[in-house]
């Protein structure tokens, strides 16, 4: 199926039910067919067509989701970024997937215009903000001007729709590419996971949209399934419980953080809201800790059902089941489908309670962007090699408890340690640099640099910062910065990052790794 059709399916079938809610806004199923019509018929009129790249610099909003599907509908491909990206990033990821179109709004915009000489394949700028920039055109005003027709084209099934960038080095960019069968494989097969509705109603908090977790787990799920969503701003815990209670939310999909601030929230405040309407807390992005997942039953009467997955299979491929049955501590099992199996140095085969590395099938990436080396060192006979580590029980319930890839989750944000690296050995003061993650609650981990500098050079961490502030996201500053007087790569070169750790005596951020 493609998204044209999975969207026209449920407009068909859902009609004048509400498909989502945000602030004073209200679209129904009808209104949101109607709309992404006018956007797919607005970019084609531009001279957006197949295969096309369109960057997306955009906060949550219904507009978000009017604008994605306009996009596939045409063909073209949607690139979902995260408007916190610094103009650093935005270079390497612009010169990698080369847009012609960008929407965005105005607060995301001046990067891109300070220094416009380095985006030169984007054509046509549209800005999302109701009172945006003088010159740009307007998104509402853009569609307001085309028919609520559908387009003529018809994508196939196997096109691309959306290059993603959420995981991976931003600085040497891996946009995965993921089609229209394969997204709509995932909406299908999530929602069963979820045992999902048209009853349901599903706040998006804190989950953004520019992510697979927001976009396609969230978002396109609750649509394939006539769920409703309820679009949220802000951080704010008591928001978040005060709208669970008008809304009537049973379904609610958040990372680990989140679940411990709603822990920390109630254990200070008490629970002053009618919570009974929810029927699900489902969490992924990172490790659930077990003594979180224990006291959040403790305190609501729920588990929460973990999931487990990557944007190369498109978003999650396992979850744990509804109805609180599976062990504490596993991320569950298989969704319809997908298979999940153990494997050596050697790449054999385990058998169950044998630990090693995970590997998966599901609805699996095409390939990475103009990479086809990469993607033949993580794709090999259909199975993605993952980088996590773990072991499968006897029932098939997974866990994992060790990572091989090196990467940093800290409140469920996938960081490459390679992108900070890379700007502090940019520093003149520094020799060395390496970045590594270290426990933390209710966090999960935090980034803490090691430096090493040059001979005779002094600095403070405040230099430190200063260059990574302004030429990384927000989320990517490290924390804690340690200056070292010894050399932090061993005789060939590579900085052994473990030894390092426990030279350190730096926390390994998976302790736990007896087997459940």
């Amino acid at each position: 199926m493609n998204l044209k059709a999975m969207l026209r399916t449920v407009s068909e079938k859902f009609g004048n039910k509400t498909a989502i809610k945000s602030g004073g806004i209200t679209l129904t199923y009808a209104d949101l067919e109607k709309a992404s019509n006018q956007a797919a018929h607005a970019f084609n009129k531009l001279g957006i067509t197949c295969r096309d790249r369109v960057a997306c610099l955009l906060g949550n909003s219904p507009e978000f989701i009017i604008a994605f599907f306009g996009i596939v509908k045409i063909g073209a491909i949607m690139v979902p970024l995260d408007p916190k990206y610094k103009l650093t990033e935005l270079k390497a990821l612009f010169l990698d997937c080369q847009p012609r179109m960008l929407l965005t709004e105005s607060p995301y915009l001046e990067p891109v215009l300070t220094d416009r000489e380095h985006f030169p394949t984007i054509e046509y700028i549209i800005d999302f903000t109701p009172e945006g920039k003088a010159g740009y055109p307007r998104f509402k005003e853009l569609i307001s001007q085309s028919p609520i027709t559908p387009v003529k084209f018809e994508p196939e099934p196997d096109d691309v729709a959306v290059i993603a960038y959420t995981s991976g080095p931003a600085l040497d960019p891996h946009g995965i590419m993921l089609t229209h069968q394969s997204i709509s494989t995932e909406a299908e097969i999530s929602g069963e996971g979820f045992a999902q509705t048209e009853r349901d109603v599903v706040p998006v908090f804190a989950l953004p949209l520019h992510h697979a977790a927001g976009l396609t787990i969230v978002g396109l799920t609750s649509l394939y399934r006539g769920s409703t969503l309820v679009m949220m701003s802000g951080m704010s815990i008591g928001a978040l419980l005060e709208t669970i209670e008008k809304e009537r939310a049973t379904l609610f999909i958040g990372v680990p953080f989140i679940f411990a601030m709603i822990v920390s929230h109630v254990e200070k405040e008490g629970i002053k809201n009618d919570l009974s309407s929810l029927r699900l807390c489902a969490a992924g992005g990172s490790a659930l800790a077990v003594p979180l997942s224990l006291r959040f039953k403790e305190l609501f009467g729920h588990h929460i059902a973990q999931f487990w997955g990557l944007t190369e299979v498109s978003a999650h491929i396992t979850c744990q089941a509804v109805d609180g049955s599976g062990p504490v501590g596993s991320i569950g099992t298989p969704l319809r489908g997908c298979q999940v199996e153990v494997i050596d140095e050697a790449g054999k085969q385990l058998p169950r309670n044998q630990t090693g590395e995970l590997i998966c099938k599901g609805p699996l990436m095409t390939g990475y962007y103009n990479k086809p080396q990469a993607t033949a060192e993580v794709v090999r006979d259909g199975w993605l090699l993952t980088g996590d580590i773990g072991h499968i029980d006897e029932r098939g319930n997974i866990y994992i408890t060790g990572r091989k890839k090196d990467l940093i989750i800290p409140k469920g944000q996938n960081i490459a340690p390679s992108d900070i690296e890379t700007i502090l050995r940019q520093h003149p003061k520094v020799a060395e640099a390496a970045v590594l993650g270290v426990p933390d609650e209710p966090r999960g981990e935090i980034i803490v640099a090691v430096l090493r500098l040059k001979p005779e050079e002094k600095a403070t961490e405040s230099e430190m910062r200063k260059i990574c502030m302004e030429n990384l996201s927000n989320f990517k500053i490290p924390k804690e910065y340690i200056f070292v007087d010894f050399p932090l790569s061993n005789a060939k070169g590579i900085i052994e990052k473990e030894s390092l750790r426990k030279r350190l005596s730096l926390p390994p951020v998976f302790p736990q790794t007896a087997k459940n």
